[in-house]
């Protein structure tokens, strides 16, 4: 019941907020019309008296001067309010009393009109700590919204276990509302299935929540309890209740409790204007609640402060226990009934026919101020009003059941309502063309702003204290009545679709913007390369440029419509930032002041630049687009002046480019030039031999067989040899020798969902950290770290959810302290702490030698493998393979060993379930051979069994065999049979086998058969004293069906025993 209760309270609270946003047009009075449709007159024109004021941090910075100057009057500020931090120059540490918090927020605004604003940050708090006061206590409308900061006496203190901030980052606590895969952050064993299992400290935290609430007090640990015990006996309440005596600063206190997550939420960039933004209090402190990614954001504006909640809900603010919803086509109105556990609805099919009339389609729904109706705006102008019934409670039939009913559609405007809620006694509208009018509960007009020149309205939300009753000094604008009373209504505030959040002080009609985001995806990052400094780039074509640490905006540039930035990246010096846009357009940029560094831009792609690079030296830059070419720039000198000219490009790949990387030969200062893509192709470069418009190919190389690679990097100096790092489809992490491009070793990379898109290596902090490296990573939808070097061993990474609708870029700031993350489409881009000690812990706990890798088996340690196959039959594998490599018919002394030849590695292979190609086994013998090479100079011949099983287990599928990868291959090469399905004929089938591919010769071909059919029972060729049937004496058109499907083949010829799921979701 605890658990109900905070989940409806919950929702109440947001179907508050969500009550108070809205959206409509011009002003009308209401006619009765035909058909029950009401038609509204115009009004005449709004009270222009208003002035716009504009938030002096949110000016745009087009000069490096105003930048230095806002760095210096920051440090100034810093030294006189505190001592700075050792860790971070320049930022508070000090925690901010709760007795100067009140005195001090009557100067925020002051300080925000200087520029200066004090900046702390919030660390996660152990997601352990007792949350159950909070979470059980939250029953009213209100709770969720200004429940969270009401006003207490100074003096009385408190410390509780929500969210705080500390000067290095803000940071959050989910107050139980994680969702289980966002809870994928420990370093779990794989399982073959593809499934993670979760340590019990990385629970879904609702989980941990309602555990908590429900053991008794004898069974909670003793640390919780004394914790809960002493926070109540010091803030003077009960057990039962936090909320109610929250002071208005508890989530923005500062926490210094260790961190006990890899990476932690420390800070969001950006909004999505297709959502909501909600004013959650004003009197001294004004705070503001939206959305960015799957995190809830609330932001102290004066103090540019962040806290971090997640899921959010609305309900009926009157009736935790009613919500309405709707579609484009639907009003739904929600009823539960608890006694009867039935959750009841109504979704009425609401026609033209209904009035006779074009009714549109619905953009908001609210419940009307009389509570017996609800209101639906329309995008065509129109209110429709439903009426609620509300059957007596005590009937059981269906008809007991409340349900809603159309009964009048009003046109209240010729332009389409976008936002629609209620205030006080009145229902407010904003509409497409930025018009904002209140109405009565008649749907009278009492007043309207249309002079503001606003975009489309998104979002409305009043403040939760009462507008101050007028006085001689105040500037109210008279309403439109006949009386022309005093229009008094509360500040609010204004979302539109530009991305643009305005605060509207009624009293005066002074306009202030807050903040301007882009208003469009955000694809493109990039962190300066010795400087706390983030461009961001939108398809919108804006870039912004942020003080990460400071959490500080400093400026910014709006291209001409038409370019969007698709890439950012800043050049090694950090003077220059290259922009790739989408039209194909390339920028070089000035880091400080974003002008061109260039006279004009350089338009020699006709596609979208999906990827910039700059040399080392910075005298080269290279770009791809998704045209699959590469073009290359250079500096040259010109009348004395060093300028960026266009060298050549070529279009180098059948296929998109998933990395341009530049990198310097080891004989040499010379850069060079790699590109990879996902036709399998690593091609190298000569920059020396290119001339104008030719740019020459160096080396062509293969990396992969059936997957394809995703991504690639420079793998750190921990070893004497150098390597590229390339990820691919098939969850594999491999090694290739820079020089000769040879794989050296293919290892089981991260496996949460999705293969590695992006890889970056993280900046050692100092030279005690370049012996210990890490990389950074990014799927589909996480964000993750790996310890290296890469191994296999899955306790080495970890991954948490970034952005649930999928990551479009990934940034690492130059002291390898933060990570971010870009998130395309949902307008946002998150900050993470990166907490490297955590993760070391996991894998301290995870075991040595081989303990980890046994997880990775089927069924772990308690499956089949690991209790049967690893201790009998593999050993009698080893053993077997000794006596094969000795001879069969030797009757000299046998020399039992614990290696094996390697050329006996692929048979043991094979006969344990996995079939490596001839490729692959290959690269087996490379791995093994020339393991010890650079250090010993010697090559190996031999293996013994914890090593094997190391190969066996980096090499084999992540997933098993799986019937999908085989139906993917019949798709291509077969045809569709009469029953449907995909096969190749027996004619055809035959002739892939010898012609394509890693063919066979036809002796080969029909000597695999008869070993398959059975008629060599000892295997193919695998015994050379053992009689077999000769290939020749098979007859294939007998033995083998007309048409061949993927399940014949899987099951019927090769005999394996396949799984129909692959589990490698989104590979």
């Amino acid at each position: 019941m605890r658990r109900q209760s905070w989940a409806q309270s919950e929702e109440a609270g947001e179907e508050t907020l969500q009550r108070r946003m809205s959206d409509a047009e011009e002003a009308p009075r209401e006619s009765t019309g035909q058909n029950g449709e009401t038609e509204m007159k115009e009004e005449g024109e709004p009270n222009p008296n208003h002035k716009e004021v504009e938030n002096p941090q949110e000016e745009l910075k087009d000069d490096t001067l105003a930048w230095r100057e806002s760095q210096e009057e920051e440090r100034k500020k810093g030294e006189e309010e505190g001592e700075e931090e050792e860790e971070e120059e320049g930022e508070e540490d000090k925690e901010i009393a709760m007795e100067e918090t009140q005195e001090k927020a009557g100067e925020a605004q002051e300080e925000e009109a200087s520029g200066i604003q004090k900046e702390t940050t919030v660390e996660p708090q152990e997601m352990k700590k007792s949350m159950t006061s909070l979470e059980t206590q939250i029953t009213d409308s209100q709770s969720i919204t200004s429940g969270i900061f009401p006003t207490t006496q100074r003096g009385s203190e408190l410390k509780p276990s929500l969210q705080s901030e500390d000067s290095e980052a803000d940071e959050f606590l989910d107050l139980d509302q994680i969702s289980p895969e966002e809870q994928q952050i420990s370093s779990p064993e794989r399982q073959p299935s593809g499934e993670l299992e979760e340590d019990t400290n990385q629970r879904p935290q609702d989980e941990l929540g309602r555990e908590r609430r429900e053991l008794e007090p004898e069974k909670k640990e003793e640390g919780q309890e004394r914790s809960v015990s002493s926070t109540q006996s010091i803030a003077g309440i009960s057990r039962d209740s936090l909320v109610s005596t929250t002071t208005e600063d508890v989530l923005f206190q500062k926490d210094k409790s260790a961190p006990v997550y890899p990476l932690t939420l420390t800070w969001s960039f950006g909004w999505n204007s297709s959502l909501p933004v909600y004013y959650v209090r004003e009197e001294k402190q004004r705070v503001l609640l939206y959305v960015c990614a799957h995190t809830v954001i609330i932001y102290n504006v004066f103090r540019n402060h962040q806290y971090h909640l997640q899921n959010y809900l609305t309900f009926n603010p009157t009736n935790s226990k009613e919500l309405v919803s709707n579609s484009k086509t639907q009003a739904i109105y929600y009823a539960w009934y608890e006694e009867r556990d039935t959750l009841a609805h109504s979704a009425p099919l609401l026609t033209e026919k209904t009035f006779n009339k074009l009714v549109g389609k619905f953009s908001q729904s609210i419940f009307h101020l009389n509570l017996t109706q609800i209101l639906s705006a329309t995008m065509e102008g129109k209110l429709v009003v439903w009426d609620i019934h509300r059957p007596p409670s005590s009937a059981s039939t269906f008809l007991g059941f409340p349900y809603i009913k159309p009964c009048k559609l009003v046109h209240l405007q010729k332009e389409s309502i976008t936002v629609l809620t209620t205030i006080d006694s009145y229902i407010v509208t904003g509409d497409i063309k930025g018009n904002i009018k209140f109405y009565d509960h008649t749907l009278s007009i009492v007043n309207w702003y249309s002079h503001l020149q606003l975009s489309a309205i998104r979002t409305l939300s009043f403040s939760k204290t009462p507008a101050t009753p007028p006085t001689e000094k105040s500037n109210y604008p008279p309403d439109c009545t006949l009386k022309g009373d005093l229009f008094v209504i509360r500040n609010f505030i204004i979302g539109t679709s530009d991305a643009t959040v305005y605060h509207l002080t009624t009293d005066g009609t002074k306009l202030e913007k807050l903040f301007v985001e882009p208003k469009d995806a955000i694809c493109a990052i990039s962190c300066h390369p010795y400087q706390p400094l983030i461009a961001i780039g939108s398809i919108c074509g804006m870039i912004k440029v942020w003080n990460y640490e400071k959490k500080r905006y400093l400026f910014s540039r709006v291209f001409e419509k038409g370019l969007g930035v698709q890439s950012l990246t800043y050049n090694p010096e950090g003077a220059l930032l290259g922009a790739g846009f989408t039209e194909g357009t390339v920028c070089i940029l000035d880091a400080m002041s974003l002008e061109n560094e260039s006279p004009e831009p350089f338009r020699y792609s006709r596609t979208s630049v999906t990827h910039i690079s700059f040399s080392h030296d910075s005298q080269y830059m290279a770009t791809a687009d998704i045209s699959f070419t590469v073009a290359v720039y250079m500096v040259a000198v010109r009348n004395g002046r060093r300028v960026w000219e266009y060298l050549a490009r070529l279009r180098s790949h059948r296929k998109s480019i998933r990395s341009l990387l530049f990198g310097v030969y080891l004989d040499s200062n010379e850069p060079r030039l790699l590109s990879l893509g996902t036709d399998r192709l690593l091609i190298e470069y000569d920059l020396l031999r290119s001339y104008k418009d030719h740019l020459e190919v160096l080396d062509i190389h293969r990396t992969d067989q059936g997957c394809y690679p995703t991504c690639m990097v420079w793998y750190p100096p921990l070893t004497r040899e150098l390597f590229l790092l390339i990820c691919n489809s098939g969850y594999k992490v491999k090694l290739f020798n820079a020089t000769t491009k040879m794989c050296r070793k293919t290892l089981m990379g991260p496996a949460y969902g999705s293969p590695i898109e992006q890889a970056q290596v993280l900046p050692a902090r100092s030279m005690a950290e370049l012996p210990k490296r890490y990389l950074v990573f990014i799927n589909r939808d996480k964000v993750g770290l790996q310890i290296l070097p890469v191994d296999g061993n899955p306790h080495k990474t970890t991954a948490i959810v970034c952005h649930p609708n999928g990551v479009a870029g990934m940034a690492l700031s130059y002291d390898g302290r933060y990570a971010f993350t870009a998130g395309g489409h949902d307008r946002s881009v998150v900050q993470w702490k990166i907490n490297l000690s955590v993760l070391e812990a996991a894998v301290s706990l995870g075991g040595e030698d081989l303990t980890p890798f046994y997880g990775l088996l089927s069924g772990g340690r308690k499956g089949k493998f690991y209790r049967v196959t690893i201790p009998r039959e593999l050993e009698d594998y080893f053993y077997y393979s000794q006596l094969r490599s000795q001879g069969i018919d030797t009757m000299e002394t046998r020399k039992v060993s614990e290696h094996i030849c390697l050329s006996e590695l692929p048979f043991v292979m094979r006969a344990i379930g996995f079939y490596p190609s001839e490729e692959k086994i290959e690269d087996i013998f490379n791995e093994i051979k020339f393991g010890e090479y650079v250090d010993t100079g010697k090559l190996i011949d031999k293996i013994n069994l914890p090593d094997f099983l190391r190969v066996y287990l980096n090499h084999r599928p992540p997933f098993g065999n799986t019937l999908s990868g085989i139906h993917k291959s019949f798709e291509v090469l077969g045809y569709t049979n009469s029953k449907g399905e995909k096969a190749i004929r027996r004619e055809d089938f035959l002739k892939l086998l010898v012609t394509k591919g890693e063919h066979m010769t036809e002796e080969e071909m029909l000597d695999c058969f008869a070993s398959l059919f059975g008629l060599n029972p000892e295997g193919w060729k695998s015994e050379p004293a053992t009689s077999s049937v000769k290939g020749s004496e098979i007859c294939l058109e007998e033995e083998l069906p007309d048409e061949i499907t993927a399940e014949i083949f899987a099951t019927e010829i090769l005999g394996l025993t396949i799984s129909e799921d692959s589990g490698q979701d989104g590979q």
